[in-house]
This record gives structure tokens, sequence and C-alpha cells, in this order.
């Protein structure tokens, strides 16, 4: 669907920036349009930045970043942008979510880089769109039931009406890029993708890329086609036969494949996956550790743990702990946190 663009020569842009936010999706948002007022030679953007409380908030890296001002007085704006990065869900209080819900009564549009979509799903202010996130928490939401209003894609990023949402790393720059080019015109965008060497302005058709092609750094058809009806069955994991036989290939020439060109063998990939599945779910839910187990294609709570424990060198317990000490470090950046050695059961 088109996205709502104001019909204006000067637009004003927040940036709500939660505790641990990314600062490369923050950038990545943030700098087209500083290029674009430099290529214009006029100020077509302004920004501004906003916490909680109005004092500075430290990014995942550990950098602290000031900021212009709390949430309140509301500032003026054409765009509000939430910024969201590590353990986004303990920074979804009741103040924030009620301001961000006002903002929305105002017909301000909205929108998310990197986790922050997951603050906009919880005041409810997605439901009924379409919007993305980072492929590994799409999953995670999946698996917990949660926002079952909210249409997920995989999608780079999403302009849905006056809400705009886009995955991590660099996606927030091609989001910008689309945004800048509906107000002020494709040459302006293809010029400050030059000056990022920026190769390709990706649109919004684009996808996120699966993990699999960016481990190999190249595209292989049969692989990606296996690869993908493993992603699409780590509850109830298919048999090496019928992964073979859905890809049209011998099951010695899928375990050739894999060998040769993921140094592995299929159903290690696999086995990785669940895992990797698990660890997200562990990570990022409160689901109970038998639940994860199950969810992961693991019958045996106890093969979970062995698995888990030998692929990571912790348990699913442990892993949980160590999710514990990476909110208080986030919450005492500067605090001296010992770290937990012990395997965790």
């Amino acid at each position: 669907m088109e996205a709502s663009v104001p019909a204006k020569d000067h637009h004003d842009i927040g940036f709500l920036l939660l505790p641990g936010f990314s600062q490369l999706a923050f950038s990545a948002a943030l700098e087209p349009l500083r290029m674009a007022n430099h290529l214009a030679d006029r100020l077509l953007y302004t920004w501004h930045l906003v916490s909680r409380d109005g004092t500075a908030v430290t990014a995942s890296s550990g950098l602290p970043t000031a900021v212009d001002q709390a949430l309140e007085p509301m500032p003026q704006l054409d765009l509000l942008l939430v910024c969201g990065g590590v353990d986004v869900q303990a920074h979804c209080d009741r103040a924030t979510l009620s301001w961000l819900r006002r903002l929305a009564e105002r017909r301000i549009p909205l929108g998310a880089v990197c986790t922050g979509g997951y603050v906009l799903a919880r005041a409810g202010l997605l439901d009924g769109y379409r919007c993305t996130l980072h492929w590994e928490h799409i999953g995670s939401l999946h698996e917990a039931r949660r926002f079952p209003e909210v249409t997920f894609t995989a999608q780079l990023f999403v302009m849905d009406r006056d809400r705009y949402t886009c995955s991590g790393g660099i996606a927030p720059l091609d989001m910008m890029l689309n945004l800048i080019g509906r107000q002020q015109g494709l040459a302006l965008v293809e010029a400050i993708a030059e000056e990022f060497i920026h190769e390709r302005i990706r649109g919004v058709g684009d996808r996120q890329r699966s993990p699999l092609r960016v481990r190999l750094g190249h595209s292989h058809p049969k692989l990606e086609e296996v690869a993908t009806l493993m992603e699409a069955n780590l509850q109830e994991p298919l048999a090496l036969d019928e992964l073979a036989r859905y890809a049209d290939l011998s099951r010695r020439q899928l375990e050739r494949l894999f060998q040769r060109y993921v140094g592995c063998p299929p159903l290690k990939y696999y086995l990785e996956l669940r895992l990797a599945r698990a660890r997200l779910l562990l990570q990022q839910t409160r689901m109970p550790i038998t639940e994860v187990a199950l969810a992961c294609g693991f019958v045996s709570p106890p093969h979970f743990t062995k698995c888990y424990h030998d692929h990571f060198g912790h348990s699913p317990s442990g892993e949980r702990k160590r999710r514990q000490q990476r909110q208080a470090e986030l919450a005492h950046p500067y605090d001296s946190v010992p770290v937990d050695s012990s395997p965790g059961d």
C-alpha cells in the first residue's frame, strides 16, 4: 500500500531512542536526512532526538547519545521513528506506550527501525497494518503467538499508509531513501546513494536475505530450496529423504551439496537451525524451556539440553541467566558485572 507522505517542503522527523538501541540502524535512518539537506543546499529536514526522561541514552555498543528532550512537551513532528535494539521488551513502559498512542491520536505518522516495531505493536499501533522486523525477531513473535492483529512480513521495510517499519542493519537507509524520493524526487535520492557508495536503492519489494545465502556468499537454488523447507519445518523436522525428494535430488546428491558448499552434513545444518531458533526464543520470550524444546523439534527436554550445551557451551537455563546479566549491564553500563561462567543447570 502507498504510504501517506505529507505534502510540504520541510519535514520534522523525531527519533525516540530506547536504551540499547542499534547505533547502526539509527545512523542509517538519520544520515540520509543530513545528506539531503547538504545536497539540496537548503533545510529540507530537521530532526529531534527524544528519550523517556530527556537524559542521554546508551546504545547497544555502550556509547551514550545525548538527546534534545524528554517525552513531554510533545514535539511537533511529521514523523516519529522508534529506534530499538537489544532487550526491547524491557522498555515498553506505560509512559512510553501512552505517549506513542497520543501521537497516533494526533495523526502523526509513526515508524520504527530495528526492534522498534515491537514497541509500536505493544502499543496496539500496528493492529491492521503490515510491518516488518529483523528476521530473528519475527520468528520469535510467531512462536509466542504475540500480536495476532499485526501482519509481519519478511520485507526489508514496509511503508503501509502512515506506518513505516524496517528491519535492522542498513535497511533503514533504503527505507529513508524511498521516503525522501517520494517527497523530494528521484534525482536527490540517487545523489545521496552515490555519496554513500550505496550501489542499489532497495525497494519495498525486496526481502531480507536468508541466512544460508549470506553464509554461502552467493545463491544456490537447490540449497536455498532445502534451507527454506528446513526453516519452515522446525517444530516437526522433515527426514533427510523427504527433503531430498522435495528438492528433486537423491539423498546422496543432497549430502554432497551441503558438504561442498556449507561444509557440514544437511542434518547438522538442520540441527543448528533448530538450536538457533531455540536460542532466540530463550532470549526474546518467556516461554518455558520445555515449550521451547517442543517448538524447535525436540521431543525430549534432556536431549534438547544436551544438544544446546554441546553447541553453545551452556544450557538453556544458562542462556536465560545470561539474558538477565545483559539486562543488568544495560541498566548500569559502567558498573563491573561479573561474568557467570557456569554451564547452567
